[in-house]
């Protein structure tokens, strides 16, 4: 979303900011500038900046503008995309209008998500920037309209050592040398289906024709809707494509990494993938006057520092840790998904970052990286929209989906002031239970519904 395009919305629709957020803000919508989703601490903004990338002072001036129009809660999604949250109606606008004094572009249209480390990953067969500049220049038009899905996703995986593999997307465009993209629909990196491959031109194109497609179907179609037939009459050569499957992240988010060029760059989290403007404000100045240079925002709910030097990052780590932020790979943090939670968000039943250091504390048996667990203040799942091992917060306690989401009927239903208790005798289950060699995801799938309620309610 251009700022332009958001200020004349806000106008436009001024009334219907003020008066009725929720007519025009449905769930499943994508909450843009300018259309914010109204959440349980008021509205939230997502937004991608052109490229995914920001200078340390356009990262700090908006969380400084996130303070002092929202509730100064930032969040980074799986996607690698920003989230401001407890804003209102008549400070969008003010929003806005920071991030247009602050340079920063938030393109027009869906989201286009691209390898973090474009055009400074030595490894990497052509950058995924450039492809999106094309992109979005040359099918302006059709990436506005108003009939593609609000959540219609476009993935430019230029490969390197953070490749893409891993996020699913309605188009994939993933390079194949310099000079060829691959153009595939509806998966990731293993699952989606190849339709057209060739030079930068082409691929635009069978972009174009895939976007024809949806804009034809109807309202708010998806990539999976397409048929194949049809599919097959645009591209009669897509059954014999050959390609280079897309590469998975070679290198985790947290941490400090070499390039294959000597450049070092800081991998952080936040903490389950929020953090307080305050506290990002005095990393980022501590970042710069270190050297960072520039911010890559990056899948896994966190961001790259580029442009430090290697003598700086010991301090760097010391810093991050102070603030709430992780620069350490594998910790369990990472396997969590959680929502605001209680006393952020007035939706949630509990609060859920609380929970999650008391289950990494009495069950680690859960974090052996096999599954994820979903902790939802409430049925909406903010935080994780995939099937999940859940805790789902209602005002009778706890519901836990053994693999659903947060809206799903509980397999077992536990009162709140039991919540430690069920901790302690799902960990024991778990370590009980657990063969040699099985992952606590194929555990859980073992014992079932049954099996797990039997160990929660056992005294």
């Amino acid at each position: 979303m251009s700022i332009k395009a958001a200020k004349a919305s806000d106008r436009t629709g001024e009334a219907d900011l003020r008066g009725r957020p929720t007519a025009m803000r449905r769930r499943g919508a994508c909450p843009a500038l300018a259309a914010p989703m109204p959440t349980g601490d008021g509205l939230l903004v997502r937004l991608r900046p052109a490229s995914g990338a920001l200078t340390p002072s356009q990262f700090a001036s908006l969380a400084r503008s996130a303070a002092a129009h929202g509730n100064g809660i930032l969040e980074i999604t799986a996607r690698g995309n920003l989230q401001i949250r407890g804003l209102r109606a008549e400070t969008v606008g003010q929003l806005a209008a920071d991030i247009d004094a602050a340079g920063i572009t938030v393109p027009d249209g869906p989201a286009i998500e691209t390898s973090p480390l474009h055009g400074i990953d030595p490894e990497e067969r052509s950058d995924p920037a450039a492809m999106e500049m094309a992109l979005r220049s040359t099918l302006h038009d059709l990436l506005a309209s108003p009939r593609l899905a609000p959540k219609l996703s476009l993935v430019v995986d230029g490969g390197g050592a953070f490749g893409l593999s891993a996020l699913s997307a309605d188009i994939r465009i993933v390079a194949q040398s310099p000079t060829d993209w691959l153009v595939a629909i509806n998966g990731d990196g293993e699952t989606a289906m190849p339709v057209a491959i060739g030079p930068t031109e082409a691929a635009i194109s069978a972009v174009g024709e895939i976007l024809s497609l949806l804009t034809t179907l109807g309202q708010g179609r998806r990539a999976r809707d397409i048929d194949p037939a049809l599919l097959r009459a645009r591209f009669p050569a897509m059954d014999d494509i050959q390609f280079i499957s897309s590469r998975a992240a070679g290198m985790p988010l947290a941490g400090s990494h070499r390039l294959e060029d000597g450049k070092t760059i800081l991998g952080v989290r936040p903490e389950f993938g929020q953090m307080r403007a305050s506290d990002l404000i005095a990393l980022l100045d501590l970042a710069t006057n270190r050297g960072a240079t520039a911010v890559r925002l990056a899948p896994g709910r966190g961001f790259f520092f580029i442009g430090l030097s290697a003598d700086t990052v010991p301090a760097m780590h010391i810093a991050a840790a102070r603030h709430g932020f992780s620069t350490q790979p594998g910790e369990n943090t990472e396997h969590i998904a959680a929502c605001a939670g209680a006393g952020a968000c007035g939706s949630a039943f509990y609060e859920t970052r609380t929970l999650a250091r008391r289950l990494i504390a009495a069950a680690p048996a859960l974090f052996d990286g096999s599954l994820t667990l979903h902790l939802s203040g409430c049925a909406k799942g903010c935080a994780h929209a995939r099937p999940a091992l859940t805790l789902t917060g209602s005002a009778e306690g706890y519901g836990l989906i053994l693999n659903g989401l947060a809206a799903d009927q509980p397999d077992e239903r536990i009162a709140g002031g039991r919540i430690d208790f069920a901790i302690e005798r799902l960990a024991r289950a778990i370590e009980d239970n657990k063969d040699a060699g099985e992952s606590t995801a194929a555990c859980l799938t073992r014992l079932g519904a049954t099996g797990v309620s039997k160990a929660l309610r056992q005294e």
